[in-house]
């Protein structure tokens, strides 16, 4: 074997042995569990808090605690990720558990998702392949990308798409394959059932429970979220090699938290298969060889709006 190790998404390493791989790639039930347990215990506390502010000042007073729900609430889209992958637990049972509450929680079906961001790995940056460049906005005016950053374009869009596989039974998308698309139709139906169920009953006993501490943070929680989605590889370059197509992000230790350490996102995407927590050490293995470099998100997002208006003006 050459000295030289091949990452999985086919770029040539020196620094990475395959006994290192071998190391990374451990899973850990308690590494999820404890991601887990702290991310939805915040989010258990958080709306308690909102619940009982509002009960007793009125909802106003309770704003801020429903835009920090928001943040929390969004970024379970993390954890669907990292199940996705199969890598937030050694147990695939647990995976599976945390993937399917957490997707029913955000409105992204899981196994769906599971599809899509397969392709998303095999087709990065490919225009016509990569499912997130082709059902992605487009913006042609600065308020069209200002309503793009805000994300409500996007959560509406799947929880539409949802609605039609539930409806129509039928799935057309082509990353979803034909021996796949049953599956789909019935997580769709199973999932509006039980949105429909919480509404009968949230309205049987005219409470807005469920609106102030799971539906509108999850709205202005995409504020939060869609800009930290937009940097993973908004301006980088359309070739096979993560090193070259995705960004990693430098950011605080509590970003890094909620987001399941994704902000090194060059280290997934070259090694999918190593889980969330062993990303700071290949972080530090591979960090020579990453090109594009994310100074914090106030920054980035300034850069990847700035690209966005450059190809709008260009196209």
């Amino acid at each position: 074997m050459s000295d030289a190790a091949v990452s999985e998404s086919g770029h040539r390493l020196k620094p990475l042995s395959p006994a290192m791989l071998r190391e990374l790639s451990s899973r850990s039930n308690f590494q999820g569990a404890a991601r887990s347990l702290c991310h939805y215990g915040l989010i258990t506390l958080v709306g308690a808090l909102i619940w009982k502010v509002t009960a007793t000042y009125g909802v106003l007073w309770a704003l801020p605690l429903v835009a920090v729900q928001g943040y929390f609430v969004a970024f379970l889209f993390m954890a669907v990720h990292e199940t996705a992958h199969k890598t937030a637990f050694r147990s695939r049972g647990l995976n599976l558990a945390v993937g399917y509450l957490s997707g029913f929680i955000i409105g992204l079906p899981y196994e769906y998702y599971c599809l899509f961001h397969w392709d998303h790995h095999r087709y990065t940056q490919d225009p016509d392949k990569d499912p997130e460049l082709v059902v992605g906005v487009k913006p042609k005016s600065d308020t069209q990308l200002a309503l793009a950053y805000s994300g409500l374009l996007q959560v509406v869009g799947r929880v539409w798409l949802m609605f039609g596989h539930a409806v129509t039974g039928k799935v057309v998308v082509p990353w979803i394959p034909e021996n796949r698309r049953a599956i789909i139709v019935t997580e769709a139906r199973a999932y509006v059932a039980l949105y429909a169920l919480l509404l009968v009953l949230s309205l049987w006993f005219s409470s807005a429970l469920l609106l102030w501490v799971w539906i509108v943070p999850l709205m202005i929680g995409q504020l939060f979220l869609r800009p930290y989605l937009y940097a993973e590889h908004t301006g980088c370059d359309r070739t096979r090699s993560a090193f070259q197509n995705t960004r990693t992000t430098y950011t605080g230790a509590i970003v890094k938290w909620f987001t399941w350490n994704m902000p090194y996102h060059v280290e997934h995407h070259a090694y999918p298969s190593i889980p969330f927590h062993a990303l700071p050490k290949l972080n530090v293995i591979v960090d020579g060889e990453i090109l594009y470099r994310g100074r914090g998100y106030i920054r980035t997002t300034r850069e990847t709006w700035a690209w966005f208006r450059r190809q709008r003006q260009a196209g």
